[in-house]
């Protein structure tokens, strides 16, 4: 299965200057690119001066503030081919995956994003997401050369550009921080499928430039607002309590506090998903479930009994907070 496709590459950095460089060098001796165009956003270290210079035909759209994961949107904007490309700063795809996506793409036109294997450092170590992806608890019905999932990695994944489209791109209240969650919900609304597949590979080699403390509460804010925005009102209850009753106090207490001062507009924006739709949300949860008992039990243990009955926040936001210096790309 081979594609004659090029794919234009999106990618987002912030005071990354010497991390962009290295990626742009990365992505235009990759297979299968068209335009690179990079969103820098609101950089204060000169880097969108040292793209141009360093890289005249590379498109950079330079925002004036920092305004998070929803700078992507102002980079498909710029894209003009069916399928776009996104990888952060300090990611990368190597050949011939663009290719490889390119075509499974063709071939399955009820995918709206595919998302690559990650491998982490020179050692190429597996991000613990690609065992969870592949051992997704969805059917795959199609023959998919991969694993149906229900979410996808921002900093490595390939969009059909008129799916990312259509279901709004990213949301810019939630700035950055499971940011993916209520993309992928409204791509499942619809009606458009997701994917995983382990022959299209993206390496992460993360970068020391990073504000963990920032990233672990607003992970609870936007899984709380992803929640009562799209969640039937007993599922967002108990997502609630679960993310509430996971996390340390002091990050739970400012995600509740940013959280509730965003509710007028979450209850203004608030559509409930159809019914299988949240049965598909609700298998996820149980897997995740599932799989940390195997992984933690003792964590699994403690958790079932601070929030018996709830259901569990999404397995990367978990990892955030547990261990923000291995930084993988933006969670599931």
């Amino acid at each position: 299965m081979t594609s004659s496709r090029v794919i234009d590459v999106v990618i987002l950095t912030h005071n990354r200057k010497h991390e962009a460089l290295r990626t742009i060098a990365r992505m235009r001796a990759a297979d299968a690119v068209g335009s690179i165009v990079v969103v820098d956003n609101g950089s204060g270290d000169a880097t969108a001066d040292a793209i141009a210079s360093r890289f005249p035909n590379v498109r950079t759209v330079r925002l004036a503030r920092n305004i998070g994961a929803a700078a992507r949107n102002a980079g498909v904007r710029e894209t003009r081919t069916p399928y776009v490309a996104f990888c952060d700063d300090d990611t990368w795809w190597s050949p011939p995956s663009l290719t490889r996506a390119a075509s499974i793409l063709d071939a399955y036109p009820q995918f709206g994003v595919i998302t690559g294997r990650v491998l982490v450092g020179p050692k190429e170590i597996d991000d613990p997401t690609n065992e969870r992806m592949q051992r997704s608890p969805f059917a795959n019905e199609l023959g998919f050369p991969g694993s149906e999932v229900l979410g996808f990695l921002a900093g490595a994944c390939v969009f059909r550009r008129r799916a990312f489209l259509q279901a709004g791109g990213y949301q810019p209240r939630f700035f950055i921080g499971g940011e993916e969650s209520l993309l992928a919900i409204d791509l499942a609304v619809a009606g458009w499928r997701m994917g995983y597949v382990p022959d299209v590979v993206a390496h992460h080699y993360p970068s020391a430039i990073r504000n963990a403390i920032d990233r672990r509460w607003l992970l609870i804010r936007n899984a709380l607002w992803c929640a009562w925005l799209r969640r039937p009102v007993g599922s967002a209850i108990a997502q609630t309590r679960a993310q509430l009753s996971s996390a340390r106090f002091g990050d739970a207490l400012r995600g509740l506090f940013s959280a509730l001062r965003g509710m007028p507009w979450v209850l203004r924006e608030r559509r409930a998903v159809p019914a299988h739709v949240e049965r598909a949300i609700a298998a996820r949860e149980a897997f995740e479930a599932t799989f940390e008992s195997t992984k933690n039990p003792s964590a699994a243990r403690r958790r079932a009994h601070v929030s018996r009955g709830a259901s569990v926040p999404t397995h990367a936001d978990n990892r955030a907070r547990r261990n923000d210096a291995h930084n993988p790309p933006s969670p599931l």
